[in-house]
């Protein structure tokens, strides 16, 4: 029995180890450490973080499964660089979903408790001051757990799963562009209109949230086109 117990609690820490060194490492990626390209091996990562291989492998495994990072039988992982294209294409997916379900989360909205609604207004309010701020940083930590926040409430765990696994990728994509930008206080794809979103749900007002979902990918398809107008400018003129 003391061996059977023993076992558990050892599962349970590598476990625990596993998904720690995942969302460390989902950070490091999000933060701009590790950017796309960059190629690195489960024993790099292991010697960085003190840990053994395992939880490190099994980590790196949930993240690649995850898109953001993609392996390699012979050279280990590298953190996935996505085309402005792939960009595109995501956010029109997270469109397309949204759209058939923002009734429900206008319905939804309508039997949340007050302290749940209270929970996603801060998060939306420290996300959209984030994004008027040009504080990056704050704004994906937040962004994130709104949007998570918001997902479940469709009361579908395999699409709440999907939308939140779309968002980090997109994250992944625009956190190398956006750093470049001189001044994001100034830049317009930084959407900040979570706190409109919020006051929309607590009205249950179901146009008025669709609108303010579709503005949002309207706003991320027109940041896609500039790049990729930029890109086609410095091709053709080497500026």
């Amino acid at each position: 029995m003391p061996a059977s117990g023993a076992g558990t609690r050892g599962t349970v820490n590598r476990s625990t180890l596993r998904q720690q060194l995942a969302d460390a490492l989902r950070d490091e990626v999000l933060a701009g450490r590790l950017q796309p390209g960059r190629e690195f091996t489960v024993k790099h990562i292991a010697e960085s973080y003190e840990v053994s291989a395992t939880p490190v492998r099994e980590a790196l495994f949930d993240l690649a499964a995850q898109g953001l990072l993609a392996s390699d039988q012979h050279k280990g992982f590298r953190v996935r660089e996505y085309s402005v294209a792939e960009f595109r294409g995501m956010v029109e997916a997270r469109s397309l979903v949204v759209s058939g379900v923002h009734q429900r989360l206008a319905i939804a909205a309508s039997d949340l408790a007050p302290d749940r609604l209270a929970v996603l207004r801060r998060r939306a309010e420290e996300a959209a001051r984030a994004a008027r701020a040009g504080d990056l940083d704050v704004l994906i930590g937040y962004d994130l757990r709104f949007w998570q926040e918001l997902a479940t409430m469709i009361g579908n765990p395999h699409i709440a799963e999907f939308l939140h696994q779309l968002r980090v990728r997109c994250w992944v994509f625009s956190v190398l562009h956006l750093r470049a930008e001189l001044d994001l206080r100034a830049a317009d794809c930084l959407w900040s209109g979570h706190e409109e979103v919020v006051a929309a749900l607590a009205r249950c007002d179901e146009e008025a949230v669709y609108e303010l979902l579709a503005a949002h990918d309207r706003t991320a398809l027109g940041w896609a086109d500039r790049l990729e107008g930029r890109a086609e400018h410095t091709e053709r003129t080497g500026i």
